[in-house]
């Protein structure tokens, strides 16, 4: 029998309860998936005073954390270090526990399926496993990146089929992620969290909760609202990127540089935000965030021509890397891409972090090999390519040492994250040709005959 069957409905007097641990810090926090998300935010509560639990299905996680080791490159192992010394985290793979807890957040991946629909797989799985021990005035929260609809007419439904309702026995909230790993300037704490409630009561315990995470708390009229926001702040992003990769294009054509015209457009102190082009666009959230909204669109009857436009643009920009260098290399060397190797600087999706989700450097990787290159990766942070559904083949290959007498060796360096901490003017120096999608040979000098933007 699962534990809710024996409950009864919450009182007035349970909510006050709840609401005065929430306010007080003095609540027990369960936190499912202790990735990307759950890891920092599992951080930021500890720091706000609350008991948390992590709940993971991968034991190496576990193994990592009970010995204040960090899996994540972004996260040093002295916040681990800290975490654990506060004696008020654990973390397991006993899902048993969630009974326990005052509130259970859900930070899981929301990947794409393979027909690009929204894939809620984690998201529903992770809220079955709360209904088995859902009780009584318990608050569960959805972070994880969604459409508009996904806590109420997903979650809801499973979490209310044992006979507990939300808004009178639980209370069930949506608030999104906004963590920018590597991000030197802002962490969990310091970004500011929208929340949406389904009801005043789920809202108002909501704000609570979140209120002693973080430093600000923005409360919006609804759960549907507050998912709105996320795709908007990702589409945003996926939109003004995409303007600048056909900009780089067209003024490529035209023989103008341009980042210096994005550099010197960004001296507008009004009107005007820079973002950048390069080689496509990675992570977990730009890349899927508008299909989702592009699926629930087509459900009301409506079109996302400028998403699905800017969607198209920036899945091109490989394909347009990869011809910048083969007709490089033709020009130089008459060596067709059948015949060359090829070095890539930079896997992850973006510098200074570990994080491949998405990357474009998978799809370089894969058209060059697909035209017979042989094919190479030197990466600082990311030293492995895990297995992921979409690139299986690249799956267990390891990038070479940094060797600056052997970057000869190769016909081409094909820089693709700009990590700070890769020496750019060795590279040039000792590359035969270097192409260049980030701007990071910006301010080399010596050897510039060698490098080609794209």
């Amino acid at each position: 029998m699962s534990p809710n069957t024996n409950d009864t409905t919450a009182t007035t007097a349970d909510f006050s309860a709840l609401l005065d641990k929430f306010k007080h810090a003095d609540a027990h926090i369960g936190i499912i998936g202790m990735g990307y998300v759950g890891l920092p935010l599992a951080i930021a509560a500890v720091q706000g005073g609350f008991n948390t639990t992590g709940f993971d299905v991968d034991p190496t996680k576990i193994e990592a954390l009970n010995v204040g080791q960090s899996y994540l490159k972004h996260i040093p192992t002295e916040a681990i270090t800290e975490l654990k010394s506060e004696n008020k985290f654990s973390i397991t793979t006993d899902f048993s526990g969630l009974t326990q807890m005052d509130a259970i957040i859900i930070c899981v991946p929301t990947p794409l399926s393979e027909d690009h629909g929204p894939d809620l797989s984690y998201v529903i799985s992770s809220t079955e496993m709360i209904a088995k021990y859902l009780r009584t005035g318990q608050l569960v929260a959805l972070e994880s990146t969604t459409y508009p609809g996904t806590t109420a007419e997903v979650m809801k439904p499973i979490l209310e089929a044992g006979g507990l309702k939300a808004g009178t026995d639980f209370f069930l909230a949506y608030s999104p992620e906004r963590e920018d790993p590597g991000n030197p300037t802002h962490e969990t704490r310091t970004i500011p969290k929208v929340v949406g409630g389904d009801g005043a009561r789920a809202l108002e315990l909501a704000l609570a909760l979140y209120g002693n995470i973080v430093e600000q708390t923005v409360p919006v009229s609804s759960l549907d609202t507050a998912e709105a926001v996320k795709l908007t702040e990702n589409i945003f992003r996926s939109v003004n990127i995409a303007l600048a990769n056909e900009l780089k294009l067209i003024y490529g054509k035209m023989g103008i540089d341009v980042w210096e015209v994005i550099e010197a457009a960004k001296s507008k102190p009004f009107g005007f935000m820079p973002f950048y082009p390069g080689p496509g666009l990675g992570g977990h959230c730009i890349p899927i965030d508008p299909f989702y909204l592009t699926w629930r669109a087509r459900q009301f009857g409506q079109e996302t021509l400028f998403i699905e436009l800017a969607g198209k643009i920036n899945t091109a920009m490989p394909a347009h890397v990869v011809g910048v260098l083969a007709e490089e290399l033709d020009r130089r060397t008459g060596k067709g891409l059948s015949v060359a190797n090829i070095l890539l600087i930079g896997i992850a999706y973006k510098k200074n972090i570990d994080d491949v989700r998405e990357s474009p450097a998978f799809a370089i990787l894969e058209l060059l090999e697909g035209r017979g290159a042989k094919t190479s990766f030197y990466d600082p942070y990311a030293g492995e390519i895990p297995k992921t559904r979409e690139h299986m083949t690249l799956a267990g290959r390891t990038s070479i040492d940094w060797a600056p007498e052997r970057l000869g060796d190769y016909d081409a360096a094909l820089i693709c994250t700009d990590h700070d901490d890769i020496d750019y003017a060795e590279l040039v120096k000792h590359s035969r040709l270097v192409i260049d999608s980030r701007n990071a040979t910006r301010d080399i000098t010596e050897g510039r005959d060698k490098v080609v933007m794209a």
